[in-house]
């Protein structure tokens, strides 16, 4: 476990998106393909224009898989993941490999044995993640299951979860943001070969500190990063502030 902490939201997204490209054009360099997962929300901002910025990455050779998203999210909704990553990084950077996004409008359960039939197929050379308000992984909400072998699973959002996404300005009231959500599961995130974590904010600085310099516990679920290998945290000062 490494942590980086800079001055501003857009100096960590810069350094994070410039490590990860790194270890996105070996594993192109080694393999000829490079899987990745891409993870949302605003902690992701500037690390995926960043990350954008990098004309040196072939991006015909890269194959991207989605981390999580909301059950029964229609995909022109604006919290929408699939949108996001549509608008904010697929409409932006040459046609990929492949791309594998999550569809919350089926049944989860087939969803869940489709996308996890696929990963599986597939190695992840680099993992982008965040880490949540309440200390989540994905939407891995505590008590997260750390022992669940399926790669994607059906989750309940606390409302502590609930409210960091009304918060982040993708639902007009509470009772809009849904209950469930498709997400990548802990054991399957930590299968990465490198892991980037993007945590900028002041509003994350208590689940940082929690899930960086505690024991690791399910009831901080971002902790888990600490026994991977080649974990990369990058923070701001905001984000930083009580470390």
């Amino acid at each position: 476990m490494k942590i980086q902490t800079n001055e501003t939201r857009l100096e960590l997204g810069k350094e994070a998106a410039d490590l990860a490209g790194q270890y996105i054009k070996e594993a192109i360099a080694k393999k000829g393909v490079a899987n990745i997962i891409l993870a949302t929300g605003s902690s992701q901002f500037e690390t995926i224009e960043a990350l954008i910025e990098d004309k040196d990455i072939d991006w015909s050779k890269v194959r991207m898989f989605h981390l999580d998203e909301y059950i029964g999210m229609p995909i022109e909704h604006k919290a929408s993941f699939r949108k996001y990553l549509t608008e904010r990084f697929l409409d932006k950077v040459a046609p990929l490999l492949e791309v594998v996004l999550i569809n919350g409008e089926t049944d989860p359960e087939e969803e869940c044995k489709r996308l996890g039939d696929k990963i599986l197929q597939f190695p992840i050379d680099v993992a982008f993640v965040g880490i949540g308000e309440n200390g989540h992984l994905a939407f891995n909400d505590p008590p997260a299951d750390f022992d669940n072998e399926q790669p994607y699973v059906v989750v309940n959002l606390d409302k502590q979860c609930r409210m960091q996404q009304l918060g982040e300005g993708w639902f007009n009231n509470l009772e809009e943001v849904p209950l469930q959500a498709i997400s990548m599961s802990i054991k399957q995130i930590m299968k990465s070969d490198t892991i980037i974590c993007s945590a900028p904010d002041r509003r994350k600085a208590q689940a940082v500190k929690d899930c960086l310099t505690g024991s690791v516990t399910n009831l901080h679920p971002a902790s888990i990063l600490q026994e991977h290998p080649a974990s990369f945290f990058f923070l701001d000062k905001e984000s930083a502030y009580l470390l």
